[in-house]
């Protein structure tokens, strides 16, 4: 025998379930003749979603629609541990289309962490662990990371020491990188980590508009000439977007 909790919960899922891409504004008398619970009944209900921020009611009509309150719950659902495997396909073809090591990023711990990579199919190629972590300005991934964050919040980072000014850079030097990533919407490193690798990064938003994970392909630097970088930001960019798009991010369609 089912507990009134468990009646009450099954009553909640049936009311949400009325809203609908098709009818996104329902009323009440609708509602309940589509659960088959008395108007008063429903009515508490929606009392209840709405103080919770689940559904809103439109001033003019009376009638209900769903409420951003729940985004915070769908929210973890669209995050890290799933945009490893929305990414997965477009990875590969990245990988087909440039002919190179293509890998997924995410931040964790001030790190910027390898979670996911599909070699090239050269002979010879770039490739890293699943979970090798990168703390480097210099790192085309850990610079869209960086980038996304308040540049004081940057400087306590390299202050702690849980990230490494790139040799050779000054603080100067990284804001204008920075600036830079944020205004053209990708990252590289020119053989700038080492001497015989390049990458080339983009951000994956996701539906509050946040950099949750960073799209990477590197190569050997002996077979990137000036076009080639160019044609790999170009796919590093556009697969990116296709990643923020499956993610809910809007501005990316």
């Amino acid at each position: 025998m089912s507990s009134p909790r468990n009646s009450v919960v099954h009553n909640v899922i049936d009311v949400l379930r009325c809203f609908s891409s098709e009818h996104p504004l329902v009323g009440v008398t609708e509602i309940a003749d589509r659960v088959g619970l008395h108007k008063s009944s429903v009515s508490r209900l929606l009392t209840t979603l709405e103080a919770e921020g689940w559904v809103e009611q439109d001033p003019s009509t009376r009638r209900y629609q769903l409420g951003l309150g729940l985004i915070a719950i769908a929210g973890p659902l669209l995050a890290n541990l799933n945009v490893r495997k929305v990414a997965y396909p477009y990875l590969h073809e990245l990988a087909e289309t440039s002919q190179e090591t293509t890998v997924l990023a995410v931040w964790e711990d001030s790190a910027s962490v390898t979670v996911e990579q599909i070699a090239s199919d050269r002979t010879i190629k770039h490739t890293s662990p699943l979970g090798a972590r990168y703390t480097s300005t210099g790192s085309a991934t850990v610079q869209i990371f960086l980038a996304d964050l308040e540049f004081k919040a940057v400087e306590a980072l390299l202050d702690q020491g849980t990230i490494r000014l790139q040799d050779g850079w000054t603080i100067a030097e990284l804001k204008r990188r920075l600036n830079g990533v944020r205004k053209c919407g990708y990252a590289t490193n020119l053989q700038e980590t080492f001497d015989d690798e390049i990458g080339i990064s983009a951000p994956v938003y996701d539906h509050h508009d946040q950099v949750i994970a960073a799209v990477l392909v590197a190569a050997p630097a002996y077979r990137v000439d000036d076009c080639m970088v160019e044609a790999l930001i170009e796919q590093c960019v556009a697969t990116a977007a296709k990643i923020s798009t499956r993610m809910g991010n809007p501005d990316s369609e």
